[in-house]
C-alpha cells in the first residue's frame, strides 16, 4: 500500500466542518471573563487559561496526527514549522512564521499576524498583565508532550499589549524518550 501523503494546512482547514468565527470569539471571550471574575487575579488567569490549553493540546494531538497524514518529524526545527503551518491553519484557520532560532536549534519563536481569539477585543486597563491568548501557549506545550517534547512556552509580545505581533518563545527543554507500557515476549 502507498504511502498517504501530508496534507496541509489549507487542504485540512478547507476540507473541515467549522464553527461560526464570531461564535467561536466570543465564547472563548465568555471564559476570559468568567475566569476574571472568578479568580481575580490576573496571574492566576493566565495560569488557568495555561493549563485548560494544554489539557486541550493533550486531546488535540491526535486529531492533528489523525486528519494531517503528518509523519515522524526530524527534528524540532521541522516539528516548529509543522505547527506554524499546519498545525495552526488546520486549527484556527491562520498561518505562524517561526523565526529568532538559537545555536542548539532548541529555541525559536512563532509570530502571529492574525489571531482569531482576539476579534472584538480590548483589555481594560486592570487586565494589563493578562495573556488572553494564554491557552494557545498550553495547547503547543500539552501536544508537544504527547509527542516526546517537553517544551516552555513564553509570551514575548502581545497585540492587545500594544505590540506589532503575536510572538510565542517555544523553548525544546528535553526529548522524552518514548516509553511502551508493555514488554515484548521474548
Amino acid at each position: 500500500m502507498p504511502a498517504v501523503a501530508p496534507r496541509s494546512g489549507e487542504a485540512i482547514f478547507a476540507s473541515a466542518e467549522h464553527v461560526n468565527a464570531e461564535l467561536f470569539t466570543l465564547t472563548y471571550g465568555a471564559i476570559v471573563r468568567q475566569l476574571l471574575t472568578d479568580l481575580e487575579e490576573v496571574d492566576e488567569v493566565n495560569k488557568q487559561l495555561d493549563q485548560m490549553g494544554y489539557n486541550i493540546g493533550v486531546r488535540l494531538i491526535d486529531e492533528f496526527l489523525a486528519k494531517s497524514n503528518v509523519s515522524r518529524c526530524v527534528d524540532f526545527k521541522e516539528t516548529a514549522e509543522v505547527i506554524a503551518k499546519v498545525g495552526f491553519k488546520m486549527f484556527l484557520g491562520v498561518t505562524a512564521t517561526v523565526t529568532n532560532w538559537d545555536a542548539e536549534g532548541t529555541t525559536c519563536s512563532l509570530v502571529l499576524e492574525d489571531n482569531p481569539l482576539v476579534d472584538f477585543v480590548e483589555l481594560p486597563d486592570m487586565c494589563q498583565g493578562l495573556h488572553y491568548c494564554s491557552i494557545l501557549s498550553g495547547v503547543i506545550k500539552g501536544a508537544l508532550e504527547m509527542v516526546s517534547m517537553k517544551t516552555e512556552i513564553t509570551w514575548i509580545r502581545d497585540m492587545l499589549l500594544g505590540d506589532d505581533a503575536y510572538e510565542l518563545q517555544v523553548k525544546l527543554l528535553k526529548q522524552v524518550p518514548e516509553e511502551y507500557p508493555y514488554k515484548d515476549d521474548e
